[in-house]
């Protein structure tokens, strides 16, 4: 079983994006699997991803309209895609560290781990 969610950091104003749309499409599809709204921690209340096999899907981050409720123009950024895989039996967050200029994806650490590492199965 996969599970998916994201956090968004506003690093103009240095804080977690709070009302900032996601949507989750799976890789192909024009309709969204599912679309919610980040918190005060710039999180999903929900996991975009319960019970996902795994496969090839796209956030959309809803960036501009963020920027322009907070009042600040965006002119360079409207929505980003960010596409990925999705192993079978993966957990993962994926963080968007966002300014009106740019931005910068990565997968949470705390979501890194190996189970022959651990020693865990």
């Amino acid at each position: 079983m996969a599970t998916l969610t994201t956090r968004v950091l506003d690093q103009y104003h240095g804080i977690a994006v709070e009302g900032m749309v996601v949507s989750l499409e799976a890789h192909g599809d024009d309709e969204p699997i599912m679309t919610l709204h980040t918190n005060a921690r710039g999180e999903l209340e929900e996991t975009l991803l319960q019970d996902g096999s795994g496969g090839h899907y796209r956030l959309i981050y809803h960036v501009r309209d963020y920027f322009l409720s907070r009042g600040v123009e965006c002119p360079l950024l409207d929505r980003i895609p960010v596409e990925f895989t999705l192993s079978r039996g993966a957990s993962e967050t994926i963080v968007l560290l966002v300014s009106p200029w740019g931005y910068s994806v990565h997968r949470d650490s705390r979501s890194c781990h190996d189970n022959r590492v651990s020693g865990r199965r």
